[in-house]
Protein backbone atom coordinates (compact mmCIF):
# COMPACT_ATOMS: atom_id res chain seq x y z
CA UNK A 1 0.00 0.00 0.00
CA UNK A 2 1.21 3.47 -0.76
CA UNK A 3 1.97 6.25 1.41
CA UNK A 4 -1.35 8.40 0.39
CA UNK A 5 -3.42 5.36 0.48
CA UNK A 6 -1.91 5.00 4.05
CA UNK A 7 -2.39 8.56 5.39
CA UNK A 8 -5.68 8.40 3.29
CA UNK A 9 -7.11 5.16 5.17
CA UNK A 10 -5.73 7.07 8.49
CA UNK A 11 -7.22 10.23 8.30
CA UNK A 12 -10.68 8.27 7.52
CA UNK A 13 -10.35 6.78 11.26
CA UNK A 14 -8.99 9.55 12.66
CA UNK A 15 -12.03 11.25 12.67
CA UNK A 16 -13.43 9.10 15.40
CA UNK A 17 -15.92 6.99 13.97
CA UNK A 18 -18.15 4.31 14.88
CA UNK A 19 -16.94 0.85 15.36
CA UNK A 20 -19.43 -0.44 11.96
CA UNK A 21 -17.81 2.41 10.08
CA UNK A 22 -14.16 1.69 11.56
CA UNK A 23 -15.22 -1.85 10.44
CA UNK A 24 -16.12 -0.84 6.98
CA UNK A 25 -12.86 0.81 6.65
CA UNK A 26 -10.41 -2.09 7.43
CA UNK A 27 -12.20 -4.18 5.36
CA UNK A 28 -12.25 -2.37 1.97
CA UNK A 29 -8.37 -1.97 2.88
CA UNK A 30 -7.66 -5.25 3.33
CA UNK A 31 -9.62 -6.39 0.22
CA UNK A 32 -8.11 -3.44 -1.35
CA UNK A 33 -4.47 -4.80 -0.43
CA UNK A 34 -5.46 -8.39 -1.60
CA UNK A 35 -6.87 -7.40 -4.54
CA UNK A 36 -3.50 -5.20 -5.67
CA UNK A 37 -1.15 -7.86 -4.30
CA UNK A 38 -1.72 -10.26 -7.35
CA UNK A 39 1.02 -12.88 -6.37
CA UNK A 40 -0.61 -13.58 -3.34
CA UNK A 41 -3.97 -14.38 -4.54
CA UNK A 42 -2.46 -16.64 -7.27
CA UNK A 43 -0.72 -18.57 -4.53
CA UNK A 44 -3.87 -18.71 -2.47
CA UNK A 45 -5.75 -20.83 -6.01
CA UNK A 46 -2.48 -22.28 -7.61
CA UNK A 47 -2.12 -25.00 -4.71
CA UNK A 48 -5.64 -26.29 -4.25
CA UNK A 49 -6.29 -26.19 -7.90
CA UNK A 50 -2.98 -28.32 -8.68
CA UNK A 51 -3.85 -30.88 -5.33
CA UNK A 52 -7.23 -31.46 -6.63
CA UNK A 53 -6.12 -31.96 -10.31
CA UNK A 54 -2.97 -33.89 -9.65
CA UNK A 55 -4.63 -36.37 -6.55
CA UNK A 56 -8.00 -37.18 -8.34
CA UNK A 57 -5.92 -37.52 -11.78
CA UNK A 58 -3.46 -39.81 -10.16
CA UNK A 59 -4.88 -41.83 -6.92
CA UNK A 60 -8.66 -41.46 -8.79
CA UNK A 61 -8.36 -45.20 -10.29
CA UNK A 62 -6.63 -46.61 -7.26
CA UNK A 63 -8.40 -44.96 -4.55
CA UNK A 64 -11.70 -44.52 -6.91
CA UNK A 65 -12.94 -48.47 -5.60
CA UNK A 66 -12.53 -48.75 -1.57
CA UNK A 67 -14.08 -45.38 -1.66
CA UNK A 68 -17.33 -46.55 -3.81
CA UNK A 69 -17.40 -49.26 -0.68
CA UNK A 70 -17.78 -47.38 1.84
CA UNK A 71 -20.37 -44.36 0.76
CA UNK A 72 -21.79 -45.51 -2.86
CA UNK A 73 -21.38 -46.47 -6.37
CA UNK A 74 -21.92 -42.76 -7.11
CA UNK A 75 -19.25 -41.46 -5.05
CA UNK A 76 -16.33 -41.28 -6.98
CA UNK A 77 -13.11 -39.73 -5.45
CA UNK A 78 -13.44 -36.30 -6.95
CA UNK A 79 -16.51 -36.14 -5.04
CA UNK A 80 -14.71 -37.69 -2.09
CA UNK A 81 -11.82 -35.18 -2.09
CA UNK A 82 -13.64 -32.06 -3.33
CA UNK A 83 -14.56 -31.30 0.36
CA UNK A 84 -10.73 -31.60 1.75
CA UNK A 85 -9.45 -28.92 -1.43
CA UNK A 86 -12.13 -26.99 -0.43
CA UNK A 87 -10.97 -26.56 3.47
CA UNK A 88 -6.60 -26.50 2.25
CA UNK A 89 -8.21 -23.18 0.22
CA UNK A 90 -9.85 -21.55 3.07
CA UNK A 91 -6.31 -23.00 5.25
CA UNK A 92 -4.31 -21.16 2.70
CA UNK A 93 -6.15 -17.96 2.79
CA UNK A 94 -5.80 -18.04 6.40
CA UNK A 95 -2.12 -18.26 6.24
CA UNK A 96 -2.02 -15.34 4.40
CA UNK A 97 -3.82 -13.19 7.04
CA UNK A 98 -0.83 -13.35 9.65
CA UNK A 99 1.75 -12.26 6.95
CA UNK A 100 -0.58 -9.55 5.48
CA UNK A 101 -0.80 -8.82 9.62
CA UNK A 102 3.42 -8.54 9.69
CA UNK A 103 3.86 -6.31 6.44
CA UNK A 104 1.29 -4.34 8.30
CA UNK A 105 3.67 -4.02 11.27
CA UNK A 106 6.81 -3.46 8.95
CA UNK A 107 5.22 -0.32 6.90
CA UNK A 108 4.10 1.42 10.02
CA UNK A 109 0.10 0.90 9.28
CA UNK A 110 -0.25 -0.59 12.26
CA UNK A 111 1.40 1.75 14.37
CA UNK A 112 -0.43 4.67 13.13
CA UNK A 113 -3.81 2.81 13.12
CA UNK A 114 -3.57 2.54 16.97
CA UNK A 115 -2.66 5.88 17.41
CA UNK A 116 -5.98 6.62 15.61
CA UNK A 117 -9.43 6.27 17.27
CA UNK A 118 -9.95 3.42 15.69
CA UNK A 119 -11.67 0.49 17.62
CA UNK A 120 -9.21 -2.14 17.94
CA UNK A 121 -11.84 -4.87 17.79
CA UNK A 122 -13.09 -3.11 14.85
CA UNK A 123 -9.50 -3.44 13.19
CA UNK A 124 -9.24 -7.37 13.78
CA UNK A 125 -13.05 -7.75 12.86
CA UNK A 126 -12.97 -5.69 9.58
CA UNK A 127 -9.68 -7.69 8.59
CA UNK A 128 -11.41 -10.95 9.18
CA UNK A 129 -13.99 -10.66 7.36
CA UNK A 130 -12.01 -9.29 4.72
CA UNK A 131 -10.16 -13.13 4.55
CA UNK A 132 -13.62 -14.46 5.16
CA UNK A 133 -14.80 -13.18 1.59
CA UNK A 134 -12.06 -14.26 0.25
CA UNK A 135 -12.06 -17.48 1.50
CA UNK A 136 -15.98 -17.49 0.23
CA UNK A 137 -15.03 -16.36 -3.37
CA UNK A 138 -12.27 -19.16 -3.32
CA UNK A 139 -14.51 -21.78 -2.33
CA UNK A 140 -16.95 -21.06 -4.92
CA UNK A 141 -14.08 -21.57 -7.41
CA UNK A 142 -13.28 -24.91 -5.86
CA UNK A 143 -16.77 -26.15 -5.97
CA UNK A 144 -16.87 -25.66 -9.93
CA UNK A 145 -13.29 -26.61 -10.37
CA UNK A 146 -14.68 -30.32 -8.69
CA UNK A 147 -17.96 -30.13 -10.82
CA UNK A 148 -16.09 -29.68 -14.36
CA UNK A 149 -13.31 -32.51 -13.19
CA UNK A 150 -16.61 -34.65 -12.23
CA UNK A 151 -18.08 -33.97 -15.64
CA UNK A 152 -14.70 -34.74 -17.70
CA UNK A 153 -14.52 -38.15 -16.08
CA UNK A 154 -17.92 -38.98 -16.03
CA UNK A 155 -18.24 -37.80 -20.06
CA UNK A 156 -20.47 -35.33 -19.34
CA UNK A 157 -22.92 -37.66 -17.23
CA UNK A 158 -22.33 -35.64 -13.59
CA UNK A 159 -25.84 -36.13 -12.10
CA UNK A 160 -26.10 -34.83 -8.46
CA UNK A 161 -23.37 -33.11 -7.90
CA UNK A 162 -24.23 -31.98 -4.20
CA UNK A 163 -26.94 -34.09 -2.50
CA UNK A 164 -28.26 -31.54 -0.13
CA UNK A 165 -29.20 -28.77 -2.60
CA UNK A 166 -29.17 -25.43 -2.85
CA UNK A 167 -29.36 -25.68 1.31
CA UNK A 168 -26.40 -28.16 1.07
CA UNK A 169 -24.29 -25.42 -0.88
CA UNK A 170 -25.07 -22.59 1.53
CA UNK A 171 -23.79 -25.13 3.95
CA UNK A 172 -20.79 -25.47 2.43
CA UNK A 173 -20.08 -22.19 2.25
CA UNK A 174 -20.88 -21.88 6.05
CA UNK A 175 -19.32 -24.50 7.69
CA UNK A 176 -15.76 -23.38 5.38
CA UNK A 177 -16.17 -20.13 7.21
CA UNK A 178 -16.42 -21.44 10.86
CA UNK A 179 -13.74 -23.49 10.04
CA UNK A 180 -11.44 -20.81 8.91
CA UNK A 181 -12.19 -18.88 11.76
CA UNK A 182 -9.58 -20.39 14.05
CA UNK A 183 -6.70 -20.54 11.77
CA UNK A 184 -6.95 -17.48 10.68
CA UNK A 185 -6.53 -16.34 14.53
CA UNK A 186 -3.67 -18.98 14.82
CA UNK A 187 -1.94 -17.48 11.96
CA UNK A 188 -2.02 -14.12 13.38
CA UNK A 189 -1.22 -15.70 16.84
CA UNK A 190 1.88 -17.11 15.15
CA UNK A 191 2.51 -13.14 12.95
CA UNK A 192 2.25 -11.38 16.69
CA UNK A 193 4.73 -14.02 18.42
CA UNK A 194 6.90 -14.44 15.65
CA UNK A 195 6.71 -10.49 13.79
CA UNK A 196 8.53 -11.88 11.01
CA UNK A 197 6.68 -13.18 7.75
CA UNK A 198 9.03 -16.13 7.28
CA UNK A 199 8.78 -17.46 10.68
CA UNK A 200 4.98 -17.01 10.33
CA UNK A 201 4.69 -18.93 7.51
CA UNK A 202 6.58 -22.05 8.46
CA UNK A 203 4.45 -21.56 12.15
CA UNK A 204 1.52 -22.34 9.65
CA UNK A 205 2.83 -24.70 7.21
CA UNK A 206 3.72 -26.98 10.22
CA UNK A 207 0.45 -27.23 11.21
CA UNK A 208 -1.44 -27.27 8.10
CA UNK A 209 0.26 -30.00 6.27
CA UNK A 210 1.21 -32.64 8.92
CA UNK A 211 -2.41 -32.06 10.34
CA UNK A 212 -3.94 -32.33 6.85
CA UNK A 213 -2.35 -35.84 6.03
CA UNK A 214 -3.25 -37.47 10.04
CA UNK A 215 -7.57 -36.54 8.65
CA UNK A 216 -10.38 -37.65 6.46
CA UNK A 217 -8.75 -35.38 3.78
CA UNK A 218 -7.45 -38.05 1.75
CA UNK A 219 -8.47 -40.95 2.65
CA UNK A 220 -11.08 -42.62 5.14
CA UNK A 221 -9.89 -42.84 8.60
CA UNK A 222 -10.37 -46.48 8.86
CA UNK A 223 -7.11 -46.98 6.21
CA UNK A 224 -4.79 -44.83 8.46
CA UNK A 225 -2.49 -46.25 11.24
CA UNK A 226 -4.28 -46.06 14.63
CA UNK A 227 -1.90 -43.54 16.37
CA UNK A 228 -2.77 -41.24 12.82
CA UNK A 229 -6.27 -42.34 14.25
CA UNK A 230 -5.91 -41.28 17.38
CA UNK A 231 -4.77 -37.73 16.12
CA UNK A 232 -7.68 -37.67 13.78
CA UNK A 233 -9.93 -37.68 16.61
CA UNK A 234 -9.04 -34.55 17.88
CA UNK A 235 -7.56 -32.44 14.62
CA UNK A 236 -10.08 -29.77 13.51
CA UNK A 237 -9.47 -30.68 9.47
CA UNK A 238 -11.33 -34.02 9.98
CA UNK A 239 -14.36 -32.47 11.47
CA UNK A 240 -13.90 -29.34 9.27
CA UNK A 241 -13.68 -31.89 6.37
CA UNK A 242 -16.29 -34.52 7.20
CA UNK A 243 -18.88 -31.68 7.94
CA UNK A 244 -18.66 -30.74 4.18
CA UNK A 245 -18.38 -34.14 2.70
CA UNK A 246 -21.75 -34.85 4.49
CA UNK A 247 -23.55 -31.92 2.50
CA UNK A 248 -22.14 -32.78 -0.55
CA UNK A 249 -22.52 -36.78 -0.29
CA UNK A 250 -25.72 -36.42 1.92
CA UNK A 251 -24.18 -39.07 4.40
CA UNK A 252 -23.22 -39.39 7.99
CA UNK A 253 -19.96 -39.54 7.52
CA UNK A 254 -18.20 -38.72 10.74
CA UNK A 255 -16.31 -42.03 11.89
CA UNK A 256 -14.04 -40.42 14.59
CA UNK A 257 -16.81 -40.03 17.11
CA UNK A 258 -19.89 -42.17 17.35
CA UNK A 259 -23.29 -39.61 16.98
CA UNK A 260 -26.66 -40.88 17.06
CA UNK A 261 -28.26 -38.09 18.30
CA UNK A 262 -29.70 -36.46 15.21
CA UNK A 263 -30.82 -37.61 12.03
CA UNK A 264 -28.37 -38.36 8.27
CA UNK A 265 -26.04 -36.04 8.23
CA UNK A 266 -26.76 -33.51 11.34
CA UNK A 267 -25.10 -36.55 13.02
CA UNK A 268 -21.41 -35.29 11.02
CA UNK A 269 -22.45 -31.46 10.87
CA UNK A 270 -24.09 -30.52 14.47
CA UNK A 271 -21.06 -32.04 16.29
CA UNK A 272 -18.02 -30.74 13.98
CA UNK A 273 -19.68 -27.42 13.88
CA UNK A 274 -19.22 -27.73 18.29
CA UNK A 275 -15.81 -28.97 17.90
CA UNK A 276 -14.51 -26.69 15.79
CA UNK A 277 -16.78 -23.72 17.12
CA UNK A 278 -14.82 -24.46 20.79
CA UNK A 279 -11.25 -23.93 18.01
CA UNK A 280 -12.59 -20.68 17.59
CA UNK A 281 -13.37 -19.17 21.24
CA UNK A 282 -9.97 -20.81 22.10
CA UNK A 283 -7.76 -19.75 19.26
CA UNK A 284 -10.11 -16.04 18.85
CA UNK A 285 -9.78 -15.77 22.36
CA UNK A 286 -5.56 -16.22 22.59
CA UNK A 287 -5.02 -13.91 19.13
CA UNK A 288 -7.30 -10.99 20.46
CA UNK A 289 -4.97 -11.40 23.72
CA UNK A 290 -1.71 -11.08 21.92
CA UNK A 291 -3.44 -8.06 19.76
CA UNK A 292 -4.40 -6.35 22.87
CA UNK A 293 -0.78 -6.95 24.12
CA UNK A 294 1.19 -6.29 21.58
CA UNK A 295 -0.90 -2.72 20.76
CA UNK A 296 -0.24 -1.68 24.23
CA UNK A 297 3.60 -2.28 24.20
CA UNK A 298 3.77 -0.58 20.78
CA UNK A 299 1.92 2.89 21.70
CA UNK A 300 3.60 3.07 25.14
Amino acid sequence: MSTTETARAVEQQAAGNSFLVDVWITLKRWLRKAVRNSSVVFEALITPFVFLILFTQVFGQLAGGPIQELFGADVTYVTFLTPSIVILSAMVVATHSGMGLIDDMNSGMFDKILVSPTHRGAMFLGKALADMIRIIIETGMILVLGYVLLWIDSGGSVGTYIQTGLGGVLGVFAIVVVFALWFTAFSNIAALVTQDATSAAIWAYLVQYPLFFASSAFVPISVLPKWMQLVATINPITYGVDAVRALMLGQDVLTVIDVTAFSGIWNTVVPAVIVLGVFNLVFGGIAVFLLRRVASSRVS
